[in-house]
């Protein structure tokens, strides 16, 4: 595995568990106001994770993780990331990239690490600072 791929993996994990403990909290608010523990356990944490990621990296093109591991998300032509982007990528990453690592693990060798597929579908690339 790539170096910037294992710092990848350690700032999504670090992001995974801030958003868990937001989550948490947020939960403990919500209990009162909403009964069905489906939404607790489903919707919650999805809405905080989605949320706090996409505020990180429009504001700075940073998560927490990223800047502890020294990474930047930038656009592949240089331009300012979007939300439509951002929240595209999210999507693609959660939902197909799993299928994209049984169907074709090479894909996810190239370019150094820089560019995994959900980064090509929408034209991002991870770079260390």
């Amino acid at each position: 595995m790539k170096t910037i791929t294992k710092k990848r993996l350690k700032a999504y994990v670090i992001d995974l568990a801030i958003s868990t403990a937001v989550a948490g909290v947020t939960e403990y608010f919500l209990r009162k106001k909403v009964k069905n523990d489906a939404v607790h356990a489903l919707i919650t944490p999805s809405v905080v994770m989605c949320s706090l990621e996409c505020a990180q990296l429009l504001r700075n093109g940073q998560t927490m993780g990223y800047r502890k591991m020294g990474l930047v998300l930038e656009n592949r032509n240089g331009t300012n990331l979007d939300a439509y982007q951002v929240m595209k990528r999210m999507v693609y990453r959660d939902t197909f990239n799993a299928f994209s690592f049984i169907r074709n693990r090479s894909e996810f060798e190239m370019d150094e690490g820089e560019r995994l597929p959900h980064d090509r579908y929408v034209g991002t690339v991870v770079k260390e600072l």
